[in-house]
């Protein structure tokens, strides 16, 4: 999913790449297996120490993100995405549409916790492209899946 450059700019606030905070974000090198954390501004001190070129990002200077390799061009691979505060209510819904990897134990653990929110709100659900009666999608052991890639979509009732 592409974030427009004016949210990126206006809306993110605090980046963490594998961890560590990112203030420039054209120089950050997102390779396969890396884990981008991205978040609205945070409150306090700990939220202004970690704002991306922030007055106070010079607290951080050691555990700041700073290239270590040169770009070899773009290449496919997985990464890991969190949002957290208000990224995660605007940007979330977007990126379940178009679709997540998800490991099965972690679906099913999901779904065991949530099923009665899950009840009052699916109004439809598919497996493989199929559509199954609902109830079918809590007795399915999602246990024996390594991946799933799950969509998430808003409907009417």
């Amino acid at each position: 999913m592409f974030i427009e450059q004016d949210y990126l700019d206006n809306r993110i606030q605090t980046i963490f790449l594998n961890g560590k905070p990112v203030d420039d974000v054209n120089s950050a090198i997102v390779t396969d297996g890396s884990t981008i954390s991205l978040s609205a501004a945070m409150p306090g001190l700990a939220g202004a120490t970690m704002r991306r070129g922030g007055t106070l990002a010079a607290m951080r200077s050691g555990i700041s993100y700073t290239p270590v390799e040169t770009g070899s061009g773009s290449c496919e691979g997985k990464i890991t995405v969190k949002f957290f505060n208000l990224i995660s209510k605007e940007l979330g819904p977007e990126f379940l549409n178009r679709g997540i990897i998800i490991e099965g134990s972690t679906l099913s653990g999901f779904i065991g916790s949530n099923r009665k929110i899950i009840e009052a709100g699916l109004f439809s659900a598919g497996t493989d492209g199929v559509k199954i009666e609902t109830e079918k999608l809590f007795n399915i052991n999602w246990e024996d899946k390594p991946e799933l890639l799950l969509k998430v979509t808003g409907g009417t009732g």
